[in-house]
């Protein structure tokens, strides 16, 4: 990699509390070395889990581009990891989407990816993304907190 690019990892998770139920998104933005920069955890409403792993993504993606400002978006190789196989396996083109709520998440990402140098999406088990899981939970416990 050329001094140029900057290499950035996110770990992104939705999930929902019933399918569908309950839903938020967690996204952890750490450097090539790992050391956390960022993290979000929010509500989303009512979304089906794969609706939620969908939003995390473009969540990030959005955010990112703030982040790093527009023109080292172009340089920037992007790596998301998530422990949803089905998502990195539909982003990646090895699985075809049948859903189109979801059709359109995916065409949404693939809009979001042409901004920056690359987008990778690499699928990692959930022990490694115990950090945007806790961020999902912790926006669904202080959402379901303002019910009571």
């Amino acid at each position: 990699m050329r001094h140029d690019t900057k290499k950035i990892i996110i770990y992104t998770d939705g999930g929902a509390r019933g399918n569908p139920g309950p839903a938020a998104i967690g996204v952890v933005v750490a450097d090539a070395n790992g050391r956390v920069m960022k993290q979000y955890g929010e509500y989303l409403g009512e979304a089906t889990n794969n609706e939620a792993e969908y939003q995390a993504v473009i969540f990030a993606l959005k955010k990112l581009k703030l982040l790093v400002g527009k023109k080292k978006t172009k340089t920037s190789h992007i790596e998301v990891r998530s422990d949803s196989e089905l998502l990195v396996s539909q982003l990646m083109g090895n699985y075809k989407i049948k859903e189109p709520r979801i059709a359109k998440l995916f065409i949404e990402i693939w809009n979001l990816k042409v901004d920056f140098g690359s987008v990778n999406f690499v699928h990692v088990p959930r022990g490694e993304n115990t950090g945007a899981d806790r961020l999902v939970n912790e926006a669904l416990d202080r959402e379901s907190s303002k019910l009571f």
